[in-house]
């Protein structure tokens, strides 16, 4: 693969919150390239959301590099807020300020391209709301612009949430357990949603998920972690009923019953 063609690479990478002896992440090595759509599975714990937090310089390895968009993670600032603006997150949570309006929340993700002074005052351009408009109704929230983001569903906020990051103009966007807290008919919609997006424009799409039917029907890539450890990194239609025992075990504790690909 061509450095050109690499959009996220880790080498070595070690990262801890506390004694370096209980690494969270433990020796990765991986290459994501371009316009990928890969999902990360692996149990609670597991470095999940540590590895995505690595990517975006929200938490820092102690050892080994990560190169985002041929630029390598440090604790800089100048270098922070040049990897942040080419990279987009979506929360398990969403993340939106409920009293403004889903118009508003999206605006909100072009405050890194906006004046200081405008984005303090909420000032935005007659260009920037059409923008604006333009992401709702990509996200099919069109008709909800001006509809405070508490008074939506939850699906209707994770909509929010992508207008919002794509309002960014993201390379990259990372989506920590998005569809967590939604239904399965509506977590079927957020997927649809993002594949959508990475497959029209191009746009590197890493989710971490629990659901393995979901991860399976919508991954094309599948990297797992087992300990902190990259235990698996093939594409999702070689994931086998073994890989996912080598993931999870051969139950699951919470329900007590064998877990199978779904194909």
């Amino acid at each position: 693969m061509m450095e050109q063609d690499i959009t996220i690479s880790f080498q070595n990478v070690y990262q801890t919150y506390k004694d370096p002896k209980d690494a969270i992440l433990k020796g990765v090595n991986m290459v994501i390239p371009k316009s990928d759509f890969c999902i990360i599975l692996g149990r609670s714990g597991m470095g999940k959301s540590t590895l995505l937090r690595c990517i975006n310089g929200l938490v820092q390895p102690y050892e080994g590099t990560v190169t985002v968009c041929g630029q390598q993670l440090k604790k800089e600032k100048t270098v922070l807020r040049n990897i942040r603006r080419r990279t987009s997150m979506i929360f398990q949570n969403y993340n939106l300020v409920n009293r403004l309006t889903a118009l508003q929340n999206v605006l909100c993700g072009m405050l890194p391209e906006i004046p200081f002074h405008r984005a303090m005052l909420g000032v935005f351009t007659d260009g920037e709301r059409a923008r604006g408009l333009s992401l709702l109704k990509e996200v099919g929230l069109e008709d909800f612009s001006d509809q405070r983001v508490d008074q939506l569903s939850g699906g209707q906020k994770q909509r929010v949430g992508i207008a919002r990051a794509l309002a960014q103009n993201p390379e990259i966007i990372l989506a920590d357990e998005p569809i967590a807290s939604l239904d399965p008919v509506t977590s079927e919609e957020i997927l649809k949603l993002l594949k959508a997006i990475n497959q029209k424009n191009g746009i590197t799409v890493i989710i971490s998920l629990h659901q393995l039917e979901f991860a399976k029907t919508y991954g094309e890539r599948i990297v797992a972690l087992l300990n902190g450890k990259l235990e698996i990194d093939k594409p999702a239609i070689q994931l086998t009923e073994k890989d996912i025992g080598r993931i999870y075990g051969l139950c699951d504790d919470r329900e007590g019953v064998k877990l199978e690909v779904v194909s």
